[in-house]
């Protein structure tokens, strides 16, 4: 059941995802990834929601909350609500080194993947 709780919450937030993309560049204009960055505000509001509801006991069936919820709809929706809360929780454990350290090598980590595709791929696929 789990891959179930998981995949019925992921196909949600991936909806929800191109719902609010499409919505925020039709209303704002494309000049700006503003769905992106709705998702990914909302995303770590709602993290931060229903994990501590779940951590706390709060709901009832946690599991299942944290299935659907957090690893399939949130999962989908942003990962970015993800690295937030793991990075809050080694802030609230003390691991100020380990939190910042997240933080920089998340974001420079990632930048330079996205950097290392785009000059592979099309030396990969043939020139483009």
């Amino acid at each position: 059941m789990t891959f179930v709780w998981i995949s019925i919450g992921a196909v949600l937030g991936a909806n929800a995802r191109y719902i609010v993309t499409r919505a925020m560049t039709q209303w704002l204009g494309p000049s700006f990834p503003y769905g992106t960055l709705v998702v990914n505000v909302v995303g770590c509001l709602v993290m931060g929601a229903i994990a501590t509801m779940v951590t706390g006991r709060l709901v009832d069936r946690p599991e299942v909350v944290r299935l659907v919820v957090i690893v399939g709809f949130l999962g989908s929706l942003t990962t970015f609500s993800s690295f937030s809360w793991e990075t809050h929780e080694l802030f609230h454990d003390g691991e100020w080194v380990r939190a910042l350290a997240n933080i920089a090598l998340s974001v420079l980590a990632g930048f330079a993947g996205v950097r290392l595709g785009v000059e592979l791929t099309p030396r990969l696929v043939g020139a483009m």
